[in-house]
This record gives C-alpha cells, structure tokens and sequence, in this order.
C-alpha cells in the first residue's frame, strides 16, 4: 500500500474540526466512505470509557463501515492528557497512512488539535503546594475566579479553558508562576510530533442561533436515549463525581439535577447556554490556528460535502 500524500508529495493528514452541533461526524464519516478513510477522534471526552450519550459518541451503527480510533481508551478515572493524545494520535495516523489509507481528524477539542500538529510544552512538573494554594483561592472565591485570573495573565490561554474547569485553570497558573511565563507562550516553542506530514484543516461554522437549535434537539434526543441513567449507572459503577468526564457539559449539569440544584427543563435549558458559549469559545481558538478552511454551513449538508471535496482535491487527495 503507499501512503495517501498531498500535492506536495508529503503525507496528508485531513482535518474536520470546529464548534460543537455543526455536523463534524456526518462530513468526516462521507469523506471517509469517499477517499479511503479512517477516523481519528480529536475530541477530549469521547476517549473515556461508559460515557456514551452525553458524550455524542457516533453509533457502531451509524459509521457505515469506518474505522474509528482514540475512542473509549481510558477509564473514567484515569487522567487522559492533550500529551498521551498527541503521542498515541500521531502513531494512529502513521499506522492508518502505511496502509494507504486517509487519516481524518474529527472533533472539537482545539488543545487536542494543537498538540498534535504544533506540540506541547512539557512544562515543569506538578508542585503541590502551588495548586493547594490555588485550590484554595477556588473554595475561597469561586473557580470563576481563577479563570479571571488567568484572563489577567494569560488572555490566550483563559479563552480556550472553560471558567469552571479547575483543573486546568490551575495547570495553566501553575505554569505562570512557576515558570514566570504564560503557558501560550511555551506553546508556542514547541514542535509538531508529526512534522512529516501536510495537514488540510476544515473547520465548520455556524451562526450561533443555528448551533442553539442543533443543539437544543441534540439534548431532547440524549434524554429520549437514555443520558440521565447512564449517569445513574456510572455513579452506581463506583465512579467518582470528580472523575473528568463527569466535569463535561451535559454530565456536570445532570449531577446537579439529580441533587436538586435544577429542575429538568431548568437543566435542559442550561445545557444549551453552555454549550453555546462553549461554541463561542472552540470558534475563536479555531480561527487562531494557522491554515484553517472554514466552510459556513452544517456538515451533513450537500454544499459542504462538495466544498469539502473540492478543497480536498486541491490538496492532492484523490478517491
């Protein structure tokens, strides 16, 4: 088999990324079935194990034949980081390349992306007293606090990490004040694990009322299927309320119902806030990442296939 290269001669790596709701599967799926492809996922929550609903995991049913990869690898409890991603991503896409076939990147998670076309700074190691002293600004004040924080002193870094995401709030402070210089700045020293290869980034976009609406009937399909018991069952399992993916959207917010913050259609409501906002925030870490392609229109759409397709084969890439 030969490698699947660019007009460049180089190999290709394709990308579909982008706000959550635009349709990044259904495209990533069809170009796949069109050039020869395999999937690879660039999305940070679809890598853990029994967190399927919320988590918008693609169906074995629904991936007409495609071989998808970086799904379910990790146990709820373990900690999957953007640098075990972009090590275990780029030997994917090499084994998917040597059998001549197309790696497809699809997701939304930018830092993922990111490491594995530019690289991670290894930074300093943990220092516990740091992160105590940090945690407990978080108790003190609120974990929108550090975010603002972060703002002050990091702009780069506090768009792209969610304000109530402590964790990497505080890797990312820990960075600042150990180091004296923000973590965006060390990212951008850093070399891409896969140098070898030319990357053909598509980003789907969509207006903001459109993405409120997908998602608001992404929410009432997870409730008909179920998304309420599998937390139920996950919590039933032994896993932990402060294991990562219970701290995604859709998951944090159903925690809260069931303790009585919210009630339903209160919690349903909340999630497509959230997820707007979140969309708001992947748009603009995309719009910063260099040779991004943006197509306006839903992926599932007839126009953004033949769009895809065209900027495809302007790249090299034949079927």
């Amino acid at each position: 088999m030969s490698v699947r290269r660019s007009a460049t001669g180089r190999p290709l790596l394709l990308a579909v990324l982008g706000p959550t709701a635009t349709g990044k599967s259904a495209l990533g799926i069809r170009l796949a079935t069109e050039y020869g492809g395999e999937i690879v996922n660039c999305d940070s929550t679809a890598v853990y194990r029994r967190f399927d609903i919320g988590t918008d995991k693609v169906p074995m049913g629904e991936q007409r034949g495609v071989p998808h990869h970086l799904i379910d690898v990790a146990d709820p409890t373990e900690v999957y980081s953007a640098a075990r991603f972009a090590r275990e991503a780029a030997a994917v896409v090499r084994d998917i390349s040597a059998r001549g076939r197309l790696p497809i990147l699809v997701g939304g998670t930018g830092f993922y992306y990111r490491a594995l076309v530019s690289g991670l700074f290894d930074g300093p190691g943990r220092d516990d007293e740091v992160r105590a002293r940090l945690h407990a600004r978080a108790v003190a004040r609120g974990v929108e606090h550090l975010h603002r924080v972060l703002g002050r002193v990091d702009p780069a870094s506090a768009a792209r990490i969610m304000p109530r995401d402590e964790k990497r709030l505080v890797r990312a402070l820990e960075v600042w004040l150990l180091t004296g210089r923000p973590l965006s700045a060390h990212f951008a020293e850093t070399r891409s694990p896969l140098p070898e290869y030319d990357v053909c980034a598509l980003g789907l976009r969509l207006p903001s009322e459109a993405i409120a609406e997908r998602v608001a009937r992404r929410v009432d399909a997870q409730w008909a299927r179920g998304v309420v018991q599998e937390v139920r069952d996950n919590l039933a399992a032994g896993i932990p309320r402060e294991a990562n993916p219970f701290g995604g959207l859709v998951y944090r917010q159903i925690l809260e119902m069931l303790d009585g913050v919210r009630d339903e259609a209160e919690t349903r409501a909340l999630i497509v806030r959230e997820n707007r906002h979140y969309a708001r925030r992947q748009l603009i870490w995309f719009r910063k990442e260099p040779g991004m392609i943006w197509l306006d229109g839903a992926g599932e759409r007839e126009e953004t296939f033949t769009a895809a397709r065209a900027l495809i084969e302007s790249h090299g890439a034949s079927r």
